[in-house]
């Protein structure tokens, strides 16, 4: 079994592996490397292994992290699928620059070793091409690499973002970049991404009205909430139910507004503060997020909170927004509260704040 989840030409750090080598360097990954190099050693004997599945626990953005069981089987399926949307073949050059124990970095190594790529590593740091001297076919970040990394994208020609959100200021700042750049969409119960949209192309669009296109072998319904249900036998025996608002434009389309659980009702109007988010990213140059505070009149009042200790002196120009869409107050905060792979905790930080308030 093993044998047919390593290409032949598979690569790593400039070596071909077949299974028994594999196996010694990932050993030697895990007794003697650097934090980054034993998540990958770990992550390699589990998948070298006779078990039907490897563990792999959540990002624990929207709750507490959990451990589930993905299936071999559709994660070397999910690794066919990207392969086939972004043309990368066999002998691709790929760089890995994610942490192993989540699900981005465990699909770059799953792509390389299935697909037959040649993949090297380097620590999973906010800014991973500083160290790197070659080009590179292909490459995923989270956007915070991304937003370190302007300045040497020449080095990546296909590169994919995911693991937290993709902001407009962002967006913009690699309009003209050469690299073909792509905002990905999906979960670890998807096993990584099963939709994508490209981010630096026929730039006379707007990039927030861009539509996300599913991946071979996946379509998309609503619920009554208008949540977006993904089917994807290929990656997942049962359809996913998430917790994510979308326009939904056909079963393989959709515009992504803001999850459920983040809906502001301020006086009966609903308010996606993701939506709002992206029209007030290219003036809020830190890291920044609206949300819902009590209200008695309102019910809910529109709150921005922006990680900064800074608070004489913000400017905000709100002439862009909605009435509704206004927030009613604004509130600063030195450090937000993240998660492990450094996506933000709106709940955790708004406990924090609330902390603060409380004890002032």
């Amino acid at each position: 079994m093993a044998k047919l989840r390593v290409h032949p030409d598979f690569h790593l750090n400039g070596n071909p592996l077949k299974v028994s080598e594999l196996k010694k360097v990932a050993v030697d990954f895990v007794e003697t490397g650097e934090q980054h190099e034993e998540e990958v050693g770990h992550f390699l004997l589990s998948w070298l292994d006779d078990k039907k599945y490897v563990l792999v626990n959540t990002s624990g953005s929207t709750g507490n992290p959990k451990e589930i069981r993905l299936l071999k089987k559709h994660m070397v399926n999910s690794a066919k699928a990207t392969a086939k949307r972004l043309k990368l073949p066999e002998k691709t050059t790929a760089l890995l620059c994610l942490p192993s124990r989540y699900i981005g970095g465990k699909m770059m190594l799953v792509r390389a070793m299935v697909l037959g790529w040649k993949i090297d590593l380097v620590p999973p740091k906010s800014n991973p091409l500083d160290a790197v001297f070659k080009r590179y076919d292909f490459c995923a970040m989270i956007p915070f690499q991304l937003d370190n990394s302007i300045n040497r994208l020449h080095l990546v020609s296909k590169l994919i973002i995911g693991g937290g959100v993709f902001s407009e200021a962002l967006k913009n700042k690699v309009q003209d970049i050469d690299t073909k750049i792509f905002e990905t969409y999906g979960m670890t119960e998807t096993i990584s991404h099963i939709a994508i949209r490209r981010v630096n192309a026929n730039n006379e669009n707007s990039n927030s009205v861009r539509p996300f296109k599913a991946l071979k072998n996946v379509s998309f319904a609503s619920d009554s909430r208008g949540c977006l249900v993904i089917k994807a036998p290929k990656v997942s025996t049962d359809p996913v139910i998430t917790n994510d608002v979308v326009e939904l434009l056909s079963y393989k389309k959709f515009l992504l507004l803001g999850r459920i659980d983040n809906v502001v009702n301020s006086g009966g109007i609903k308010l996606y503060p993701e939506h709002i988010e992206t029209k007030l990213s290219p003036q809020i140059e830190v890291p920044f997020f609206l949300a819902g505070e009590p209200d008695i009149a309102l019910g809910e009042k529109l709150i921005l909170v922006i990680e900064s200790e800074a608070i004489d002196g913000v400017a905000l120009d709100f002439a862009m927004l909605d009435k509704y869409e206004i927030p009613k107050a604004v509130y600063f905060i030195p450090n937000f509260e993240r998660t492990g792979n450094g996506k933000l905790r709106r709940g955790a930080t708004l406990k924090k704040l609330n902390s603060a308030a409380t004890s002032k």
